[in-house]
């Protein structure tokens, strides 16, 4: 193991001083390694705080058929190509190894088991309080997902309780549930694989709108990949951003709604056997009730109705967003009324592309480059004060 990734926080053993660093990551993903990374170029003094037990366990706990939903040449992080053709799709579990590998790789230093409880502005540093101790730091960059907590309606406990229900983020294969049909509520990317991860032993429903899909060439894979890149490179990356009437019209309309399918077409749904039908609006007679009035009997309901964010620990005046007044406000990540605090990791932060991971990098080099300039201009206002004492 990397001696920097360490799984007790350094100064938990009695120090009552806080560490002070330039910069605190709180949440050691995909977005908080990159950060890392990127930080470490420009060197500065950092670490990066996560409340797990592993690195990439985040991965690891989601159901067992899952791939990432862009191919490899987009799953990589700055200084490190994830090995595999840069048109496969990795597994979970790949690439949480690839996670992990990475972090040692570059000796980031990682403090694991060490949950961040608040965040506080005194003077112009921010403490950071954690379950192992707490930090000063001039910045403070949170790399945590909108995607944190899960989200059950409130109706749902009001289903027959012989009826199995368990949100998405608990199914890990189709042995878990009990004989017979199952609805699975929300027909976005994550309830549309569940759906056919479990079509073959158990009559299925899948319930919601649906979100529409990315286009995809498959009779030709050249075709194929040559649309990947147009939509992922120029679409995704380039036009749908906030900067462009077209990409601030998506991101309000994707926030509401859900992304696009990107590798589950109709087709296969109807390959499958699966049936599309409305959302569920309430429950009769404690079975799932759709909107067309219709009531469905099944054995099992998996909630694919997607999270709510989390971010309590964050003690300072900084939410309100035009669609959740959960949501933090800024621009790009950056909090304009609260300097040296940031985001990366957040659905449509700049782009479209901000919800996989090539875009994600694109928004940590931003911040980075943000941090960066603050600092240098800091060090620049201390030399000319010593300058003048001398």
């Amino acid at each position: 193991m990397n001696p920097l990734i360490s799984t007790i926080d350094p100064i938990q053993n009695g120090d009552a001083e806080s560490q002070k660093v330039d910069v605190v990551v709180v949440g050691a993903g995909q977005a908080g390694l990159a950060t890392g990374y990127l930080l470490q170029q420009h060197g500065l003094d950092f670490v990066i705080l996560d409340a797990g037990t592993r690195i990439g366990d985040s991965w690891r706990s989601r159901w067992d058929s899952l791939r990432l939903f862009s191919p490899a040449r987009y799953d990589k992080l700055p200084g490190m190509p994830f090995p595999a053709d840069p048109f496969y799709f990795p597994t979970k579990d790949e690439y949480a190894d690839y996670l992990e590998a990475y972090a040692q790789q570059f000796e980031l230093p990682v403090h694991l088991n060490t949950r961040v409880e608040h965040v506080t502005r005194t003077d112009d540093r921010y403490l950071v309080t954690t379950t192992g101790g707490s930090y000063t730091a001039e910045n403070v960059i949170s790399t945590m997902s909108s995607f944190q907590i899960p989200h059950i309606p409130a109706f749902a406990n009001q289903l027959d309780p012989a009826i199995k229900q368990m949100h998405s983020s608990k199914y890990r294969r189709p042995g878990q549930l009990l004989n017979g049909g199952v609805l699975i509520v929300g027909a976005a990317n994550s309830g549309a694989e569940i759906a056919v991860d479990i079509a073959s032993g158990h009559r299925v429903w899948l319930s919601g709108r649906h979100p529409g899909q990315e286009p995809v060439i498959r009779k030709s894979k050249t075709l194929e990949r040559i649309m990947t890149r147009i939509v992922a490179d120029v679409f995704l990356h380039r036009v749908l951003t906030i900067d462009t009437p077209i990409g601030r019209k998506a991101r309000s309309h994707l926030m509401g709604h859900g992304t696009p399918l990107v590798r589950t077409r109709k087709s296969d749904l109807e390959a499958a056997g699966i049936e599309c039908v409305p959302r569920v609006a309430a429950v009769r007679g404690g079975l799932p009730q759709l909107e067309d009035g219709r009531v469905i009997e099944v054995d099992n309901v998996i909630w694919a109705t997607g999270y709510r964010p989390n971010f309590s620990w964050i003690d300072l005046p900084i939410f309100g967003g035009e669609q959740d007044p959960l949501e933090p406000v800024h621009r790009r990540g950056v909090v304009e009324n609260m300097p040296g605090f940031y985001f990366v990791g957040l659905f449509f932060q700049y782009a479209a592309s901000s919800a996989v991971i090539f875009g994600m990098v694109r928004d940590a080099e931003y911040i980075v480059k943000q941090i960066a300039a603050r600092h240098g201009a800091a060090q620049a206002k201390h030399s000319i004060l010593e300058r003048v004492w001398e």
